[in-house]
C-alpha cells in the first residue's frame, strides 16, 4: 500500500500557502520619474522680485505664472561659465520643440554696473531671443540673492574686475513653486527631460 502520512501532504500545503500569499500581495505602484536636478522637498513658493526687463518690461515672478522659469545668475562679460550655461539653456528649449514656448528662461545679472538693460538685451539675443535679462539697482539684485542663497562678489583683475558668482540654474514650475536646482556643468538632454516633468506635473 502507498504510505501516506506528512511526507506527502506537506508539499501539498506548501504550495497552497505559496499561492495564496501571492494572491495577498498588492500590485507593484508605479514609480514617477525623477527630476535629475536637486530638488527642494517640499517644494516651496519661489520668492518673487521686481527687476528691469531686457525687454522692456518690469520682471516679477509672478508676470511668467504659467510657464517653467529656468532661472540663472550671471554677468554678460563672464567668458566662460555664462556663456556654456545660457548656450545649454537655448539648446534644450529647441530640443523641446512646441513645448518650448512654455518656457522661459531668465538670466539675473550679477554686475549692474556694467549690465544695464540694452546690454543684456543683446547679450540674450545673442542665444535666444525669448531669453529675457534682468537687472536693477545694486540693492534690489542683493535683496534677490539672499532670497535664492546666491552669491556674487566682485574680484579685481589686472584690466578691471570678474564676478565670481553661483553657478547653477533653478527649475520653477507654472505655479511659481521652486522644484530643483541643477548645477553647472549638465546637458541640454537633463534640462531637457526636466522640463518635460514639470510640463506635465
Amino acid at each position: 500500500m502507498p504510505r501516506s502520512g506528512p511526507m506527502r501532504v506537506l508539499p501539498a500545503l506548501l504550495a497552497t500557502c505559496l499561492a495564496s500569499a501571492s494572491l495577498a500581495l498588492p500590485a507593484a505602484t508605479p514609480v514617477a520619474p525623477a527630476l535629475r536636478a536637486g530638488t527642494f522637498e517640499p517644494p516651496r513658493q519661489a520668492p518673487d522680485f521686481t527687476l528691469r526687463s531686457s525687454d522692456g518690461n518690469e520682471l516679477s515672478l509672478a508676470r511668467l505664472r504659467g510657464k517653467v522659469v529656468l532661472m540663472s545668475f550671471g554677468f554678460s562679460h563672464c567668458a566662460a561659465v555664462c556663456p556654456v550655461t545660457l548656450a545649454t539653456l537655448a539648446e534644450a528649449r529647441r530640443s523641446l520643440g512646441k513645448a518650448g514656448e512654455a518656457v522661459q528662461v531668465v538670466f539675473v545679472t550679477v554686475d549692474p554696473e556694467r549690465d544695464d538693460v540694452a546690454r543684456l538685451k543683446a547679450h540674450m539675443a545673442a542665444f535666444d531671443p525669448s531669453f529675457i535679462g534682468a537687472t536693477g539697482t545694486p540693492a534690489a539684485l542683493a535683496a534677490m540673492r539672499k532670497d535664492y542663497g546666491v552669491t556674487a562678489r566682485k574680484v579685481p583683475t589686472g584690466d578691471g574686475y570678474v564676478m565670481d558668482h553661483s553657478s547653477s540654474v533653478y527649475l520653477i514650475d507654472r505655479g511659481g513653486k521652486l522644484r530643483a536646482l541643477m548645477p553647472y556643468g549638465r546637458s541640454a538632454g537633463d534640462y531637457a527631460h526636466d522640463v518635460k516633468l514639470l510640463l506635465g506635473s
